[in-house]
C-alpha cells in the first residue's frame, strides 16, 4: 500500500519463516532513516511440511535497562492449534523472532508500518502558506 499524504503512515506486507535450519530472523531498519517504524505482527503458522510437534516461536528484544530478553509468542501444534492471530502485536524494530521449540516451518506475517518525520523547515513553510491563505479576497459567486 502507498501512504496517502505525508503525515500518513505507509504499510507494507512482511513475512519470514522459521524452520529447523533457520531458527531466527532479525527484522531492522536503517538507523539513519528518519522515520518511525512499527512492525504489526498479524499471524503465526504452521506451514506445509510441519509436524505435529510443539513450535514455540518467541521475541528477543531489549528491556529498559538494555538487556536482552526473549518472550514467547505462540506455541503451535499441528493437530491442535497450527494457527495464532496475534492481533497486530506491535513491535519496534530491531527485533528477533526465535524458533525455541520444534522444526517449523512456521510463518509469522503482518505489516511494517512508516511514519514518515516532517522537518522543521516544512513545517515553518506550512504556517506561512496558511497565514497567505487568510489575506485572499474571498471568493465571489459565479455570474449565472
Amino acid at each position: 500500500m502507498e501512504p496517502h499524504g505525508p503525515a500518513c503512515p505507509g504499510s507494507v506486507l512482511f513475512g519470514c519463516e522459521l524452520t529447523a535450519s533457520t531458527k531466527s530472523y532479525t527484522f531492522r531498519v536503517d538507523e539513519e532513516d528518519d522515520s518511525d517504524h512499527i512492525l504489526a505482527l498479524s499471524v503465526v503458522c504452521l506451514t506445509d511440511g510441519a509436524k505435529d510437534e510443539c513450535n514455540v516461536v518467541e521475541v528477543v528484544g531489549r528491556n529498559h535497562e538494555n538487556q536482552e530478553i526473549a518472550v514467547p509468542v505462540a506455541n503451535l501444534k499441528l493437530s491442535c492449534q497450527p494457527l495464532l492471530s496475534l492481533d497486530n502485536f506491535k513491535l519496534q524494530p530491531p527485533v528477533t523472532f526465535r524458533l525455541a521449540a520444534g522444526s517449523g516451518p512456521v510463518h509469522l506475517s503482518g505489516w511494517h508500518r512508516i511514519m514518515h518525520r516532517e522537518d522543521a523547515s516544512f513545517e515553518e513553510d506550512d504556517d506561512l502558506s496558511e497565514e497567505d491563505d487568510e489575506e485572499l479576497p474571498p471568493i465571489m459567486p459565479a455570474k449565472k
